[in-house]
């Protein structure tokens, strides 16, 4: 690898664990979060279908685990790029092996694919 490549490498390393360590950050905020929800409905009545705070805690649960769910992903994301990174495969096109373009990786540095195969 060049200077320069390496110096690329570097920096998409640095970007990629930045995004990771934010990610993992709103995962573990999201946790607690689902966790007070838990709690909340653990103290209030059990018969959700008359408890006027039944459906917004159901319905706060829900939108934190689709929260959760979606920053989880982005976090298994993330990895694969570090381990393309690592691979030496990084900005190429998983599914037709073309570049992925670097306006695309700019906007969203764990993009696997390139706009055409997205």
């Amino acid at each position: 690898m060049s200077d320069k490549a390496d110096v690329e490498a570097a920096r998409t390393r640095e970007v990629l664990e930045g995004e990771r360590e934010r990610t993992l950050a709103a995962v573990r905020a999201l946790d607690r979060d689902r966790e007070g929800i838990v709690e909340s409905a653990r103290l209030s009545a059990v018969d959700d279908e008359h408890d006027p705070e039944g459906a917004t805690l159901g319905f706060e649960r829900a939108h934190v685990e689709a929260l959760l769910a979606a920053a989880r992903g982005r976090l298994d994301d993330l990895d694969r790029a570090l381990e393309r990174l690592a691979a030496g495969t990084y900005g190429i096109c998983t599914s037709c092996g073309g570049p992925v373009g670097a306006a695309r990786l700019a906007a969203r540095p764990a993009a696997a694919r390139c706009i055409s195969c997205a």
